[in-house]
């Protein structure tokens, strides 16, 4: 066989369809990665592994300089992941620039994971990357990567991650709660992010009547996927029986006073600077959840 021949006219008529047909030309490119990565595998079999260099130093005279062998190699390495994940050419959905940073993992679960999230939200490739980099897959439990493995129905509190990442502008890592907040306040997109989706900022110091007096719950927010509010309180110090006690109680205040029938009950999420396992083994209340937080 030919691969050489073959190779240069897959190449070739790809250049053409990216000029003909503009709304094809991601999936020409990886149609033709593909084709032309298999193509290489086949040709290496047969004649050693220095065919993707002997086949480069010819297609950047013969069809353009971008065919060099760094491009070739990557054809063939996005080839080879394609068949690992037992993929068709047709079966890929996002940029090659996407793939580039997919195939630097390893586990299936994962990368189905930012497949999944890429095309839901349009991520760029930057978007993937940072993801990626701040191990967002392997910040969810480990009960809610099965679920995700297995496309089964995910619950508000499967989402939220952990450690929440938030970053630190402050000159320090010792912070009170009033500066956690502003902190979280000063790039509120982001934590609503790393709570999961559909997330709504109502507003900070949400203030509530005892009687006379008056209490101030740290967030309150309000889910339009899982069509209920959250409340949000932040805590500075290891996660204690009394921080379960004050959020139940801010929770069933907001039940009573400002959820209606045609809402889900109340969640409640505290962020702890360190969470203590003997206190969430006694927790009875499911709708609380408890996640760690890391400054960035």
């Amino acid at each position: 066989m030919d691969y050489y021949s073959s190779i240069k006219e897959l190449l070739i008529n790809n250049e053409l369809t990216k000029k003909v047909k503009d709304y094809s030309k991601n999936r020409s490119d990886l149609i033709t990665y593909y084709e032309v990565g298999k193509l290489l595998s086949d040709a290496g079999k047969h004649y050693g592994k220095n065919v993707v260099k002997q086949y480069a130093s010819k297609l950047v005279v013969d069809v353009g300089k971008k065919y060099n062998e760094r491009t070739l190699r990557r054809m063939r390495q996005f080839y080879a992941f394609c068949k690992k994940q037992k993929w068709p050419p047709a079966a890929a959905k996002l940029t090659i620039s996407h793939y580039d940073e997919l195939m630097k993992l390893k586990y299936a679960g994962e990368i189905n994971y930012y497949i999944d999230i890429c095309q839901k939200y349009n991520l760029s490739r930057k978007d993937l990357r940072e993801k990626i980099k701040t191990k967002e897959y392997w910040r969810l439990d480990e009960d809610t990567r099965n679920k995700i493995s297995k496309q089964e129905k995910l619950e508000l509190v499967d989402t939220v991650k952990s450690p929440i990442l938030i970053r630190n502008t402050a000159s320090n890592y010792n912070i009170s709660e009033k500066m956690l907040q502003k902190l979280i306040l000063e790039d509120i997109p982001h934590f609503l992010s790393e709570l999961g989706d559909g997330y709504c900022f109502i507003k900070n110091e949400y203030k509530i009547k005892l009687d006379s007096t008056y209490n101030y719950i740290d967030l309150l927010l309000f889910n339009i996927k899982y069509n209920c509010y959250v409340v949000v309180e932040l805590k500075v110090t290891e996660l204690k029986k009394e921080h379960i006690g004050q959020i139940e109680f801010y929770m069933n205040y907001i039940d009573n006073n400002l959820k209606t029938s045609n809402h889900n009950k109340t969640i409640g999420i505290l962020i702890v600077k360190e969470n203590n396992q003997f206190v969430i083994k006694y927790k009875t209340n499911d709708e609380i959840i408890s996640r760690e937080y890391e400054l960035i």
